[in-house]
């Protein structure tokens, strides 16, 4: 199942819902505002490290992490994927979830 996250840990919880949520086997795609929750030094730099180690694949919209000057201060170990990257991520899942 796909995940996809757009809004900023700092301003909603759709991100701690989603980990609740995702189960091994898991993407995650943050997007947008939600993108804040991939840099390193962050409030949730270790919910992030917790869900990729039980096997969550972790992405992050590169344009939008381009957009927000973070691109070198992305945590270890999550994926950066462009805009045909987020429509495989799409393509290859069966099920997306959008959490607002």
């Amino acid at each position: 199942m796909l995940h996809i996250v757009n809004k900023s840990p700092s301003e909603r919880n759709a991100l701690d819902s989603c980990l609740r949520m995702a189960k091994k086997g898991s993407t995650i795609l943050l997007i947008e505002d939600a993108v804040y929750a991939v840099t390193k030094g962050s409030t949730v730099e270790s919910k992030m490290k917790a869900a990729m180690a039980k096997d969550i694949h972790v992405y992050a919209l590169w344009p939008d992490l381009e957009a927000r000057g973070m691109q070198d201060t992305v945590i270890d170990g999550i994926k950066q994927v462009d805009y045909p990257g987020f429509v495989d991520l799409v393509a290859d899942n069966k099920n997306v979830q959008s959490w607002l």
